[in-house]
């Protein structure tokens, strides 16, 4: 047998491992490359293995790192079945849906702009490219065996993270691989725990806070002070949020704040359409997060829930302070951009920054103190305050990571950590091989390793 590391090794990003044995080739996630231009740029090569010798496609979650390429595998010849769990299937197709169009407005923007170096510019996929991927995903629940040939089988169990998300346990030729795919904080705020794997011959762990603790500090009363500050300047809080599962806890620390009176009454905003629908997903599947019926109608009672852009602009040009919470996440694109096209240059305006912002995205230049920031072709100076709050990212930090592993049962033959930048895999390799004795690899990008 032999892995294959085609993403997601070196970086946090384009998340794809194959597992070659005698009998299958599968594929486990199939993200989209995001962040520094020249990993950016492995979005547009073709795969490495070749897709139509992949006999089917394993999906721990639907983020845009982990599914955001099935449109070019499918385009390049893949043909077998994409498993995932019943809120993943419902997440991926809102997420490539998303991805796409984006792609296409963002293309027809830059050629009538002329603001690219491409003539013309082209999407990566299109819409009508998404789509051929949605008949193809096939639902598993957590926990069913499911058997991809007589002696490959596999099953999902809980990984937190955002809804849906799974690990994978499979087993080929009598060896039991464990991919962790992104693994959740065990103090979610809606979420529950992720579920430790118990046996596993060899383990691929995500490190993206590998060589990093969360701190202890409370995210409810870095909002608060955030908002209070903001209002009492007549500012706009900008909130960048990912979609799917960050814009559903913003939602709820802020519900918490208001019930509690702790902060003003003025427009909160809720401005992406896909976290919309994801909220609708969070309603159609509460057995996979913490949220009864009752609680998530309140709380969807204190937002402006906004999916037209005639509705943006208006919003844009409101002079009332207000919170605005719009995707992406990372700054890298969605609505989020119009806000800031307006606000950034305001001194009274704070962008607070509530998940990871990977090398090479707006959101890390803005964190790391960036003077202005280029949008749509256009430099921008930053004017705004830009602050980040702790504690809110979806990934398990070093000691979460750590007790990942504590149930293991055996010492598995290799763990490889995987979805991590090299300081931060490399400083968790240490602290695992200290605590547990394991023999640790840190595979590179490209790495095809025999089992």
């Amino acid at each position: 047998m032999k892995i294959h590391f085609l993403g997601g090794a070196g970086s946090v990003t384009g998340s794809k491992t194959v597992l070659e044995t005698e009998e299958l080739n599968v594929l486990i996630d199939c993200g989209l490359f995001q962040g520094l231009k020249n990993l950016r740029e492995l979005n547009w090569e073709p795969l490495p293995f070749l897709p139509e010798t992949i006999d089917c496609v394993i999906l721990t979650h639907g983020h845009l790192d982990h599914c955001g390429w099935l449109p070019l595998l499918v385009r390049q010849g893949f043909k077998g079945k994409i498993y995932c769990t019943l809120p993943t299937k419902g997440i991926t197709k809102l997420i490539l849906w998303d991805s796409a169009k984006i792609q296409e407005e963002e293309a027809e923007k830059a050629n009538k702009e002329h603001y690219s170096k491409h003539d013309p510019a082209k999407p990566l996929y299109t819409v009508e490219e998404a789509e051929k991927v949605f008949p193809m995903l096939k639902v598993v629940d957590p926990n069913e065996e499911v058997y991809l040939s007589d002696s490959v089988y596999f099953e999902f169990f809980y990984a937190s993270h955002i809804l849906g998300a799974c690990s994978v346990s499979l087993t080929a030729e009598g060896k039991t691989f464990v991919f962790s795919g992104d693994v959740g904080q065990d103090d979610d705020v809606l979420l529950f725990p992720p579920v430790k794997p118990k046996k596993a011959d060899y383990v691929f762990l995500e490190s993206t806070y590998g060589n990093r603790l969360h701190p202890k500090t409370d995210p409810m009363f870095d909002l608060e002070l955030i908002i209070n500050n903001t209002y009492h300047k007549k500012g706009n809080v900008v909130i960048p949020s990912f979609a799917v599962e960050r814009v559903q806890t913003m939602m709820y620390l802020l519900w918490q704040l208001k019930k509690q009176g702790r902060i003003p009454d003025i427009p909160y905003i809720i401005d992406t359409p896909m976290g919309i629908d994801v909220l609708q997903l969070f309603i159609d599947n509460r057995k996979w997060h913490k949220l009864n019926q009752e609680e998530c109608v309140e709380m969807c009672r204190m937002f402006t829930l906004i999916s037209d852009y005639k509705d943006t602009i208006e919003t844009i040009y409101d002079d009332r302070s207000k919170v605005v919470i719009a995707a992406s996440g990372m700054v890298t694109g969605g609505r989020v951009l119009s806000y800031l096209e307006r606000y950034i240059k305001r001194p009274e305006t704070t962008v607070a920054l509530v998940g990871y912002q990977a090398e090479g995205t707006r959101g890390r230049k803005l964190l790391e103190g960036a003077k202005e920031i280029k949008m749509y072709g256009k430099y921008y100076p930053v004017e705004a305050t830009v602050l980040s709050v702790e504690g809110l990212s979806a990934h398990g930090d070093q000691a979460d990571l750590l007790n990942w592993l504590s149930d293991l049962e055996e010492k598995p033959e290799t763990l490889f950590l995987v979805h991590g930048e090299n300081e931060a895999a490399d400083e968790l390799r240490v602290k695992v091989e200290e605590h547990y004795g394991f023999h640790v690899v840190v595979p590179s990008r490209g790495q095809v390793i025999e089992i």
